[in-house]
């Protein structure tokens, strides 16, 4: 008995056992109960009460190795995905046959035969198990990359799974790749397709400006990247509709008054899904559009191609240079038979393009409607200095573009683009936000939410107390510098991260931008001999010193949100109904109502589109009393604030 204990311990304790499999049943005079492998105890009882059987745990453990190969293991959904193909594998090399021969012995020994010998018959089967579910791994991963190779080929985009699933596997490996440069790259990251580490390699594609392509219908007047695109980018306009209800509301209500009717709207903004839902609720209510993109890395070429596949002008494709940025403006301009008598605009660029190069399109223009911060300053540059032409309404400081657009769509997009982009862990990191305007309180509660420890830089007094109210520190860039993992700018001035202070920076710090220009972060210092800059994946560089140390910059310092990532549908509903109603707001003014001079949006506007989308939170608003509204001296309908209420 003492030398069958001293094998059965020694084999259990060589036996290599699989990761999947439970600690062995045992049984003991008091009934099964789980034993420990090695223990010596359980061991003895189990041979004192069953002397010329083989062990319990023996068998458990050969049932679990034939089970292993049952339906209803814990691989069962790949197993029953190609399962013919595995059998047939499995049979080719005899393992699944041999196994099962080895295990039928097994069983007959056990019958006869101490715990020591089955442990050595043991050894065989699971070295044959192991061998068969090797190779049945292998047959799985070549069944299950045959099947997405080969499901449908016509279609264009039907092998990106494919793609995305090497492009995981350059990002587990740590692979950087120049490659990633290439605008049909960030073509598969914004249609999120392909992860944004993906490289594709049709980087030596034509330009689109060199192809002659056309619709279904035979429109041409557009340069997109693909038409062959289209149906997919109305898959993600419709997407986008269920969520834009106050746009679709507008459609319903004055569709059919068609209050644009003759207006010819140019519009220059980023061409998103929500940006289409808007080009097409302008059509409805009468209007003629041509589009431009107002940033090189927001456009989605698909939706692109569904908006150029419905008839209207696009000129605009993800990843241009700045030639094509200019250029794609000019033909969107330059049109001899079409000439706009509206503006919408999205950082002046447009509005400066006519001002240079075609002045005398402002002797048609009814009025333009301009929405970022940017842009709202040149524009009152303009009209200070009496070169205004135009009446133009100041979107960025509109209640629901601020509230909304800047605040809650920033605060939910900043670390959206920030995870795509980097996969970085905010707990704990040390961020500074450059500037505590509406993006900069809702980038700094984002991080501040997940556990981010946040501080911020800020010119005006005003902002800089209501940052300390909230709990930030209010800091000069220079004294934490060196030790923040983060910087993110979204002042909209210039400059505000300069050389000295990359120079300073630390290891690995990441550089990126909130604001809708480039010009915050001093790009041109960057492009010096001494650095070299690395492409880690799409729209994220290294930017390495001469002593190896590297920051990660992303988007080329452009608006991170809209080129990294995308923002909630939702909150750009508010925007782009608001743009709307600016539109047909300064169309249908009467004469002299408005002047060649800069204006905010009415309040009694700003409400209205508040109220469109109060449905979809199944909010219901209290109603004043007469008494009330007098005691207040405001109208019972509104407006509730003041016109400079911002």
């Amino acid at each position: 008995m003492a030398d069958r204990k001293e094998q059965t311990d020694a084999s259990w304790k060589d036996l290599p056992l699989p990761d999947q499999f439970p600690e062995p049943l045992t049984e003991g005079c008091d009934g099964p109960h789980w034993g420990k492998l090695g223990d010596t105890s359980t061991s003895k009882n189990t041979e004192e009460n069953h002397p010329h059987q083989c062990s319990p745990n023996l068998l458990l453990m050969l049932k679990a190795a034939e089970n292993w190969r049952m339906p209803h293991s814990r691989d069962r959904e790949r197993e029953e995905t190609a399962r013919p193909e595995l059998l047939g594998e499995a049979q080719r090399t005899d393992m699944f046959a041999a196994v099962q021969t080895e295990i039928s012995e097994i069983s007959e020994i056990s019958e006869i035969s101490p715990v020591g010998v089955c442990s050595s018959s043991m050894k065989k089967a699971y070295s044959l198990v192991n061998t068969a579910k090797a190779k049945d791994q292998e047959a799985v991963q070549s069944v299950y990359l045959k099947q997405i190779q080969f499901t449908d080929q016509k279609q264009e985009f039907n092998e990106r799974p494919l793609k995305a699933a090497l492009c995981s596997l350059s990002r587990t490996t740590s692979q950087s790749s120049t490659d990633s440069h290439s605008s049909d790259d960030a073509e598969h990251s914004s249609n999120q397709f392909c992860l944004p580490a993906c490289s594709d390699s049709s980087g030596n594609e034509s330009s689109p400006r060199e192809q002659n392509q056309k619709a279904s219908t035979g429109f041409s007047d557009f340069c997109i990247k693909s038409i062959k695109q289209a149906h997919f980018g109305r898959r993600e306009i419709e997407i986008a509709e269920q969520e834009m209800a106050a746009l679709m509301f507008l459609r319903k209500r004055v569709g059919g008054e068609k209050p644009l009717a003759g207006a010819k709207v140019m519009g220059c903004t980023h061409i998103t899904a929500q940006t289409a839902v808007l080009i097409e609720t302008l059509s409805v209510l009468g209007a003629q559009c041509r589009w431009a993109a107002c940033n090189i890395f927001s456009t989605q070429n698909a939706v692109a191609a569904a908006l150029a596949e419905q008839g209207t002008a696009v000129f605009a494709w993800r990843g241009e240079s700045e030639d094509d940025f200019w250029w794609c403006i000019e033909k969107c301009v330059g049109a001899e038979s079409w000439q706009p008598n509206m503006i919408l605009d999205d950082g002046g660029d447009l509005t400066h393009w006519i001002y240079k190069k075609h002045p005398g399109l402002f002797r048609n223009l009814k009025g333009i409607v301009e929405e970022s911060v940017t842009g709202i300053h040149r524009l009152y540059q303009l009209s200070k200095a009496g070169k205004l032409c135009v009446p133009a309404i100041n979107m960025n400081d509109s209640v629901t573009k601020q509230k909304f657009d800047n605040l809650y769509c920033c605060k939910e997009s900043v670390l959206d683009g920030l995870k795509r982009s980097t996969d970085v862990m905010f707990g704990g990191k040390q961020v500074l936000v450059c500037g505590y305007g509406e993006v900069g309180k809702g980038c700094c509660a984002a991080l501040k939410a997940v556990g981010a420890v946040v501080y911020v830089t800020e010119v005006d007094p005003i902002c800089a107390l209501q940052a300390c109210m909230d709990g930030f520190r209010v800091v000069k860039m220079k004294e934490v510098v060196r030790q923040v993992d983060m910087v993110i700018t979204c002042t909209g001035n210039k400059n505000v991260v300069v050389r000295k202070l990359l120079d300073r920076m630390k290891n690995g710090c990441i550089v990126c931008n909130m604001g809708h220009s480039n010009t915050e972060i001093d790009l041109a210092s960057l492009r010096t001999a001494e650095l070299r800059w690395e492409r880690v994946r799409s729209h994220v560089d290294h930017v390495i010193w001469p002593d190896g140390k590297r920051i990660l910059l992303l988007a080329e310092g452009r608006l991170l949100n809209l080129t990294c990532s995308t923002v909630p549908s939702l909150v750009l509903s508010i925007t782009t109904t608001t743009q709307a109603l600016a539109l047909i707001e300064l169309y249908s003014a009467p004469e002299g109502r408005y002047k060649q001079d800069v204006y905010l949006l009415p309040k009694k506007m700003d409400e209205f589109v508040a109220s469109l989308h109060l449905p979809t939170f199944d909010a219901h608003l209290t109603e004043l009393s007469e008494e009330q509204a007098k005691y207040l001296g405001i109208s019972r309908s509104g407006p509730f604030k003041p016109h400079y209420y911002k």
